[in-house]
This record gives structure tokens, C-alpha cells and sequence, in this order.
């Protein structure tokens, strides 16, 4: 016993003790209400960890989580005070009508950001109040519906108390698994991509849209359970359960606690239950004190109180993996083959012609250069071809796949891999983290933890970046930071790589070091487009140039000769020919 105690970290010993401290004052010291209080404390468990699922990892601020907990306390409420219905068929239905609700209204909700998609899910809470107030022969109205029964199951009976106690915090033990078992180490990193780096959430292989629907839909499912248990103990359903307070409560226990993690659920829902209750004696000047005391917690602990008890990282080594070239996947061919066919292609952003009919093509093994002055349309055409804008005409293929409508998930689970001008990583992942979630989410891989590693330390070592897998990408300067998101674009064993301007911001000798990755990429197979303003950086690197000027593609050739063009020169260079 000794030995597994001393193996514990000194986090799971401290919350060992308080957990079995807060149990033996639960059982044994705690009056009937204090018990209530713990009681609903861990109704809000439940509540705030599935708040955490939409608001904490996906970094929604959603407004409708007191919808769906209204909505779980109605059908309960309805169903068990008018029809006698008991709680093993209730409390599934009030789950099952929470996260219907978040399937109905998540098709227009979820299509909107930031602001506004706060005010939409404020305003179906405030829809739903309105139904619940005035439609009387069901919901009772304003003044709800009396008489639910307490929780029954069989002969047993959960009634006020302790048994409603161990039953209610048996329901937020359940919740904690499903919420740690939904939340492994890889959709955590998924949702911290999706965070930190939103631009190339696509560019990982994440499909974001579902991501986010199923965050919205599991809070929608908690909040809908807690609601059915609310009422059970409340034993009568009123339009308060779909009040905007309970969405604040709701809020700051989840600012307060912390918006990640079961520890942050738990100290915020049983903090701000109890907060009241220590300051009662204040009389009128309780809520002040209240509210200064949260105001002060969220000042000097923004990240919420269970930041202070968070274990210190450690972050794994990869295992060894000896490779020092990128793994070959299905879709990979031979060099001198045509992977790249861009026929006729246009793009038109209101008055502007961002490409007019560009005609492009591009081999396994090639690394083609693309030129021209700002605003000539480059990084519209590696928009396009990665899928983040829409040509307005003409078409675009790839080993047979048409890239012209397709998602920009789905093309980069095609092979078609990208960087950004600015490089776009999650600042809270590892290199290795963020390499391995690109593996898991695009490359042709069983998803078994160690062929995701290996695919990851493979790109990580071909980019030289070994040293430095450990490191946060939040915590890197420029030029590393350009080699992680080259590294991240190889993890999927692409046959297609597109990068937008790598070489600037570096210094030369970064420069060289990039090139000569390209080079042994290019080497391999690999067909390569480079975007980039600098000529000295593409002239011993690029197999190929082309030009771009106001949209259309004026040279395309070997390097010297479209150097030489006076077009080029006119376009590129601003030498006007006498």
C-alpha cells in the first residue's frame, strides 16, 4: 500500500485526501441542507462539464447550455408528474430531447462565429422561456408543474437526503468517465489545433464543423441530465430551470473552476454553490462581497482555480523510430509523373480578377517556383488549390481526384499538404503533439499510437527537428516555426506540398536549411509548388519558375529563360523595356 501511495503524484495524493475529506463531512457532519447544497453542487458537476466540452475545448461561447438543461428539467418534469413515467425511462428521454434540440438547431447555429453565434444560442434560450411561460396546459405556465416524484427505481426510492446525496454524485462520477473518456489525449489536442491555429484546422486533417457539433450535442446531452436530476430534487419544474441565471451560474462556475478538466468542474460548481451560503450572514451586503470575491479569482486566476493544482508536464520523449525520410503512402508516385493539373482557372473577388484562365501543371519530384508582384494571385491559387476558396471556373486534379469542390479536409486527406505565410500552430501543443495530430488525422495509418508516433518523428527528424520535440510551438522563434509547419505538412505522407512565401522572415543561413529539406523531399518523389517573392532563395532551389502578374500567368519555364522574359521583368521587376 505504501509503495502504489508513494507512486502518486503529489496532485492525486492531495486530491485523494480531499476527496475522502469532503466524503466523511458529506455522511457524517453535514446537516439535510447542507447535504441539499452538495446535492446541487453535483447536479452542476454534471452541467459544467459538459459546458467545458463547447465553451472550454472548442472555444465556443455558447449561451443555450440553461436551454438544454430547461429542457432536460421539462421532460423530466412533464413526463413524471403528469404521467407517472419513471426515472429510467425520464432521465434517457431528457438526455435524448437536450442533444435533439442541439442536432435541430446546430445546422444554422454552428455555421456562425464569435458574437454571433453567442446571440444565437442566447436567443433559443430566451425562445424556449417563452414557450415554457405561455404554453400552460403543458408546461403549467409561469407557475410550472408541482408533484415530481422523487427518484424511484424499482422498490428504491432516492428521497431527500442522503441517499439523493450518493445518488446524484454517482451520476456526476458516470459523467466524469464519459467526459475523460471522450476527452483522450488525441481529440484534446484536436480541439487545442482548432483553438489556437483555426486557419489550418483543415490543413491537420480535422473536419471542424463536425468537431464542433460534437462538442455542442455531449453539452447539450449533460445539460439535459443534470436538468432531469434538478427537478427530482426541486420536485417541482418551473420556467426558472430555463432562466438566464442558470446560463450564468452555469458561466462562472466554468470561469471559475477552470474551463478544461474535471477538477475545474468540480471546485467551481461546489465554490459558487457554497459561496452564498458563507456570506448569507452579510445580509444586503452578501452579493457585493460575492461578487467581489469571484471578480478577484478571476483576475489572478484567469485560467480558473484548478490552474493552481495542475501537475507540472512532463511531456514523452517519442519512442525511437530510425528513419530519416518520409514514409511512402498509398497515393504516392513516381518521379516525372503529373500529380498537378490546373486547366483554365478563375477567380474573381468583386471588381477585382485575382486569376484569369491560369494553366499550370506539376510533376512528382519538380519543385516549381511561383513569382510575381503583390496581388498578382499567388496565394489565391494556393487557396484554391487547397481548397480554402472556391474558383469561380476552370478545374483542378490529382491522381485522379477532382480538387475543384472538394472540402479542404478532404483534400488534405488526398495528399495535397500546405503551409501558411504566417506560420498557423497550436502555441499549447508539443512539436511532436502537434506533428502527431496532422499523423493521426490524415496519414494512411492503422490510428495505432505508435504508427501515429513513428509517422510524426519521421517528418519531425527529415524537418531536423529531433531536438526540439518537446518543445511548445508557442515557445519557438520564426525560424523553427516554419520547419514545425513543414514537418506537420509531412505527417500525412503527402504527394503534393504547396508552401506560401517559407523563406520569409528567415535569415540566409535558415533559408539554406529550408531549401536543402525541399531538395530531399523533391528527391523522393515529392512534387513541390513554392510561392515566394525571393529570387535568390528560389534560383538554386526551383526546377521551374513560373510568373503570375494581375491574375494571369504570363511565363512558365525553365528558370533563366522566364528570368529573361521581358514580361516577366516589366511585371516582376518594374523594368520597362526602351
Amino acid at each position: 500500500m505504501s509503495a502504489v501511495l508513494s507512486s502518486l503524484t503529489r496532485r492525486n495524493r492531495l486530491t485523494i485526501v480531499a476527496v475522502a475529506a469532503l466524503a466523511l463531512y458529506a455522511l457524517f457532519f453535514a446537516s439535510s441542507y447542507d447535504q441539499r447544497i452538495l446535492t446541487l453542487a453535483g447536479i452542476y458537476v454534471i452541467m459544467v462539464l459538459g459546458y467545458q466540452f463547447i465553451f472550454g475545448h472548442a472555444g465556443a461561447l455558447s449561451l443555450a447550455q440553461g436551454a438544454f438543461f430547461g429542457v432536460g428539467a421539462y421532460v423530466t418534469g412533464i413526463l413524471a408528474s403528469q404521467y407517472g413515467t419513471g426515472f429510467l425511462l425520464t432521465f434517457p428521454l431528457s438526455i435524448a430531447g437536450a442533444s435533439m434540440l442541439a442536432l435541430i438547431v446546430a445546422v444554422p447555429v454552428l455555421r456562425l462565429a464569435s458574437h454571433y453565434f453567442a446571440l444565437a444560442t442566447l436567443a433559443l434560450s430566451q425562445l424556449l422561456l417563452l414557450i415554457a411561460v405561455n404554453w400552460v396546459s403543458v408546461t403549467g405556465g409561469a407557475n410550472g408543474l408541482p408533484g415530481v416524484p422523487p427518484i424511484t427505481i424499482g422498490d428504491w426510492q432516492a428521497t431527500r437526503g442522503t441517499s439523493l446525496l450518493l445518488f446524484v454524485w454517482g451520476i456526476a462520477v458516470a459523467a466524469m468517465l464519459v467526459a475523460r473518456w471522450q476527452l483522450n489525449p488525441l481529440r484534446v489536442a484536436v480541439f487545442t489545433v482548432m483553438r489556437d491555429a483555426p486557419l489550418a484546422v483543415p490543413a491537420f486533417g480535422i473536419d471542424p464543423g463536425l468537431l464542433r457539433l460534437r462538442a455542442f450535442v455531449l453539452s447539450a446531452a449533460f445539460g439535459g441530465a443534470a436538468g432531469a436530476l434538478f427537478v427530482h430534487t426541486n420536485r417541482v419544474v418551473s420556467p426558472e430551470t430555463l432562466g438566464f441565471g442558470i446560463m450564468i451560474t452555469c458561466l462562472t462556475m466554468t470561469v471559475v473552476g477552470g474551463r478544461f478538466g474535471i477538477l475545474g468542474a468540480v471546485i467551481g460548481a461546489l465554490l459558487l454553490t457554497h459561496l452564498p451560503e458563507w456570506f448569507r450572514g452579510l445580509d444586503e451586503y452578501y452579493l457585493v462581497a460575492v461578487g467581489v470575491l469571484l471578480l478577484a479569482m478571476v483576475v489572478f486566476a484567469p485560467d480558473g482555480l484548478a490552474s493552481f493544482f495542475k501537475q507540472r508536464r512532463i511531456p514523452a520523449s517519442p519512442p525511437g523510430h530510425a528513419a530519416t525520410g518520409i514514409e511512402e503512402n498509398a497515393t504516392s508516385v513516381k518521379t516525372g509523373v503529373r500529380v498537378l493539373e490546373i486547366s483554365n482557372l478563375s477567380k474573381r473577388y468583386g471588381g477585382i480578377q485575382a486569376l484569369d484562365r491560369v494553366d499550370l501543371s506539376i510533376n512528382a519530384g519538380e519543385i516549381v517556383g511561383l513569382i510575381g508582384p503583390n496581388g498578382a494571385g499567388k496565394t489565391t491559387l494556393a487557396n484554391i488549390i487547397t481548397g480554402i476558396a472556391r474558383a469561380d471556373s476552370g478545374s483542378i486534379g490529382s491522381a485522379g481526384f477532382d480538387l475543384t469542390t472538394a472540402t479542404p479536409t478532404a483534400i488534405a486527406r488526398r495528399g495535397i499538404a500546405r503551409t501558411f505565410q504566417t506560420p498557423q500552430l497550436p502555441d499549447g501543443l508539443t512539436v511532436h503533439e502537434a506533428v502527431a495530430t496532422a499523423a493521426a488525422n490524415i496519414g494512411n495509418t492503422a490510428n495505432k499510437a505508435s504508427s501515429i508516433s513513428a509517422r510524426a518523428t519521421t517528418a519531425i527528424a527529415t524537418c531536423g527537428l529531433t531536438r526540439i520535440a518537446d518543445a511548445r510551438c508557442g515557445t519557438l522563434p520564426h525560424g523553427l516555426r516554419r520547419r514545425v509547419e513543414i514537418a506537420r505538412a509531412l505527417a500525412g505522407a503527402p504527394h503534393i506540398l504547396v508552401l506560401d512565401e517559407p523563406a520569409a522572415g528567415l535569415a540566409p543561413p535558415e533559408q539554406a536549411e529550408i531549401a536543402e529539406i525541399l531538395r530531399t523531399l523533391a528527391a523522393s518523389g515529392l512534387a513541390v509548388l513554392v510561392i515566394d517573392h525571393n529570387i535568390e532563395f528560389l534560383r538554386p532551389l526551383a526546377t521551374r519558375l513560373a510568373c503570375l502578374d494581375a491574375g494571369r500567368l504570363i511565363a512558365d519555364g525553365p528558370l533563366d529563360e522566364v528570368l529573361a522574359d521581358d514580361t516577366v521583368q516589366n511585371a516582376y521587376f518594374g523594368l520597362v523595356q526602351q
